[in-house]
Formats: structure tokens, C-alpha cells, sequence
């Protein structure tokens, strides 16, 4: 499916001078002209996704209990990893379906720069939207929905086994897989990875290197949770008898007791930092994941404090020896690998302002908010005798809503891009600094 689709009629011509810059308030409309115009490749990429989501799911449930049971919980950690590549080609593929409707892609299409084809930007993106999507936690909604699908597909089994003191396996198709099985395929997938990966730098995309990376990028972490987890287990378990743990465990609580206003104050951090995640730093990822789509975007540190007196620090530590930038490299990765791509997409939207990121924001949150009341009040309104007809009833409703509120998001997502880019071009500003080609 490509992005040709979503031009029905003949493109308006977007700004073409300073003083006809978008205005960062105009992004609302501008969503929804996006969303308008495109609206038959959303709904088809969309579909197409559920679909193959759900087909994954129910294999991930039946392949999960029979003979060899360790072999069949590995393919279960393959589908879990194919249900979040699918997720993946989705979201790429809704992106990409909105290029012909962007003032900047057609800006470029006059510059004489060809649109990239669809897989080879789902080559390109897959590496680093592996890492965005790990980094964030995102797979976890995937695991459970797996565990929902096993717990509801194979209820009848699990409460038969539960009644006849069986051992009940339902629903733990992805926490039964040895250590010692996990912890072989974990060493075998991070050697495909890596060598996915040095294909991927050396050779760039276009044969699939990318994709595959990011394949062995979820699997390294999915085939090897259990024995991380079974070796975590036994290190904290050592830790925590450790007398510097008990002794900072126990400054910890005389803090809280003693300290005027601290449990107060890390009560109110603590409610209010879920909310600041959610409102702020979900839609700058996804914005981010929108960026590598239109290839304007980088994860380098030196982009990020380019000009500023943090620069020089970078220049050093550039120079110093390999040993200490490796160490530098681990204490920072998972901090670097969440943080700092979100840090340089929002200096890039900063470029047209912090207008145009508030109204991201507000817009993000407004769509899921009116969603969640829009379908309350279509289930109040349908109404029904008994609450178990909702187990049919509710799915196509859920349906329904996750479809516009993706699609909209999409269109917001790529709106916010094209208001930047449009505006930095017009300013004399070229808003892809991150020297990647389209």
C-alpha cells in the first residue's frame, strides 16, 4: 500500500513565503485536513493492522500448549515479537500514507528530491524504532494483551485444570520458558543482532538489514526476559542484605518521618509524573517515531547541544580514550536511549516555537479524552438488559473508537512535522539537521 492512495484530488499549494508561515494554532484544522484527505488509507492500514494483530494473538494462544512445550513457548515469544513488528509496519505504514498531503514532501518533490518507496522506509526506521519502543515500555500493552487473549481463548481449560488439581498452564505462555532455554536463545539473538546491525551501518537500507535488526532487537529482549528475570530475582535478593542497602533503606524512612513536608511533596511528584508522561513525553515519542518517517531527525548528542556551551563537553569526551567513552556509553545508555531522541525532536519543534508544541499536547490528550466519553456515552446509549452482551457488542465499539483516535493521531503527528518544517524552510532555517536523505 502507498502513500499515492491518499491524494484523491489535485494537492492545494502550500505557503511559499515568510509571511504566509503557518501558525502553530492552525494545527487543529490542519489534523483534520490531513485526516480528511487521507481518510481510505488510514482506515485500510488500520484494518489491515487489526486484523493481523488479532491472527497473531489467537496463534499465540493455541501454539502455546501441547509437546515439547519449551519449543512451543519460544515460537510464542517469536509471535509476541511478530505482533509488535506488525504494530510497527502499521504505524509506518499510516505515516507514510500522509506524505503527499504535506507541504513539506511536496516542497521537497519541487526541490526535485523523489519520495522514498515505502519499504525502504520501513527499513530505515525499524533500528531505531525498536529502541524508542523498548525504551518507552510501549511492549508491555502487547504482553498483555497476549495474556488476556490466552486467559479468555482457553478460560474453560483453565478453570477444568483448576477444578481436577491439574497443573493449569493457561496464561502463562510467556513466563513458563526455562532460564537456561531463554538464556541460549537470548545469546543468540544478540549475535544476530549484532550483525544485522553492523550490515545495517555498513550497507544502509534497502535489503532488509534494518528490519531485521529490529527483529532480533525485540527478540534478544523477549527470548531473554526469564533468565533476566531469574537472575535479577537472585541478585536483589543478595542486595538486599547488603548493609549499605538496609542503611540507605532506613535514612529513606527517617526522611519521610522526620523531614517537614517531604512525603507530601514525593506524594504530589509522584501523582503528577505519571500524568506529565503521558500528556508530554508519549506524543513527543510518537512525534519522533513521525520525524524518522519524513526523515527529519537525529538521536546524536552533539545535534542536541549544538551551540550551546555543552558542545565543548561533547568535543571532549569525543577525544578521550575508548575506554572511557564506552564506560560513559554504559552508564548513560538506557537514559540516552529514552531521553535524548525526545530532547532533539522537541529542539526541532521548539524551532517554530513552543505554541506549536503546547498545541500538540492538548490536541493529543483531547482526542483520547473525547474518545473515552464518546464511547461511554455510545455504550449508555445502546444500552443493554444484560451486561454479558457487552462481550460482543464492545469489541466493534472499541474498534470504531481506536480506529479514529489512531488516525487522528497519525494526522496530528504528521501535521505538527509539516507546521515546523514548513515554517523553519520559509524562515531560511532548514529544519532536517540531522543529515538524513529522504
Amino acid at each position: 500500500m502507498s502513500g499515492s492512495i491518499g491524494a484523491t484530488a489535485p494537492p492545494r499549494p502550500g505557503p511559499t513565503s515568510p509571511q504566509e508561515q503557518p501558525s502553530p494554532y492552525s494545527l487543529p484544522l490542519h489534523a483534520l485536513r490531513l485526516a480528511w484527505r487521507c481518510a481510505l488509507p488510514l482506515i485500510c492500514w488500520f484494518a489491515a493492522g487489526e486484523l493481523t494483530r488479532f491472527a497473531l494473538l489467537y496463534a499465540a494462544t493455541e501454539v502455546a500448549y501441547g509437546d515439547f512445550r519449551q519449543v512451543r513457548l519460544i515460537i510464542t515469544m517469536t509471535l509476541l515479537t511478530c505482533i509488535i513488528l506488525a504494530a510497527m509496519t502499521v504505524t509506518t505504514g499510516m505515516l507514510h500514507s500522509l506524505r503527499d498531503a504535506l507541504w513539506e514532501m511536496r516542497a521537497r518533490g519541487e526541490d526535485g528530491v523523489p519520495q522514498e518507496r515505502f519499504f525502504r522506509t520501513l527499513d530505515r526506521v525499524a533500528p531505531a524504532f525498536a529502541v524508542l519502543y523498548l525504551a518507552w515500555g510501549f511492549q508491555s500493552e502487547d504482553a498483555r494483551d497476549v495474556y488476556q487473549m490466552d486467559i479468555l481463548h482457553n478460560f474453560w481449560d483453565g478453570v477444568a485444570n483448576s477444578l481436577f488439581g491439574e497443573n493449569n498452564d493457561v496464561g502463562r505462555g510467556l513466563v513458563d520458558l526455562d532460564w537456561r532455554v531463554s538464556l541460549g536463545a537470548m545469546i543468540a539473538t544478540f549475535g544476530l543482532k549484532t550483525l544485522l546491525a553492523k550490515l545495517a551501518e555498513r550497507e544502509g537500507s534497502g535489503r532488509f538489514y534494518g528490519f531485521g535488526a529490529a527483529f532480533s532487537e525485540f527478540a534478544f529482549v523477549f527470548y531473554g526476559l526469564n533468565a533476566t528475570v531469574a537472575i535479577a530475582d537472585a541478585r536483589s535478593e543478595w542486595v538486599q542484605h547488603r548493609s549499605v542497602v538496609a542503611g540507605t533503606e532506613a535514612v529513606w524512612a527517617d526522611m519521610q518521618k522526620n523531614v517537614p513536608l517531604w512525603e507530601a511533596l514525593t506524594g504530589v511528584w509522584g501523582e503528577l509524573w505519571p500524568l506529565i508522561i503521558e500528556a508530554v513525553a508519549v506524543p513527543l515519542a510518537w512525534l519522533t517515531v513521525a520525524m524518522l518517517v519524513f526523515g527529519a531527525f537525529s538521536d546524536d548528542t552533539r545535534t542536541l547541544v549544538k551551540g550551546t556551551r555543552l558542545e565543548k563537553g561533547v568535543d571532549r569526551l569525543e577525544s578521550s580514550h575508548d575506554l572511557t567513552q564506552r564506560s560513559f556509553d554504559q552508564l548513560t545508555g538506557g537514559f540516552k536511549d529514552r531521553w535524548l531522541p525526545l530532547a532533539n525532536a522537541l529542539r526541532m519543534v521548539f524551532k517554530s516555537g513552543l505554541a506549536l508544541f503546547g498545541m500538540m499536547c492538548l490536541c493529543y490528550m483531547v482526542i483520547n479524552v473525547v474518545a473515552e466519553y464518546a464511547e461511554r456515552g455510545l455504550a449508555t446509549l445502546v444500552g443493554s438488559r444484560d451486561e454479558w452482551v457487552w462481550a460482543f457488542q464492545g469489541p466493534p465499539v472499541a474498534f470504531l473508537r481506536d480506529m479514529i483516535v489512531t488516525g487522528l493521531t497519525m494526522a496530528l503527528l504528521a501535521a505538527t512535522y509539516d507546521i515546523a518544517a514548513t515554517r523553519a524552510r520559509l524562515s531560511g532555517e532548514p529544519f532536517d539537521d540531522a543529515s538524513v536523505s529522504a
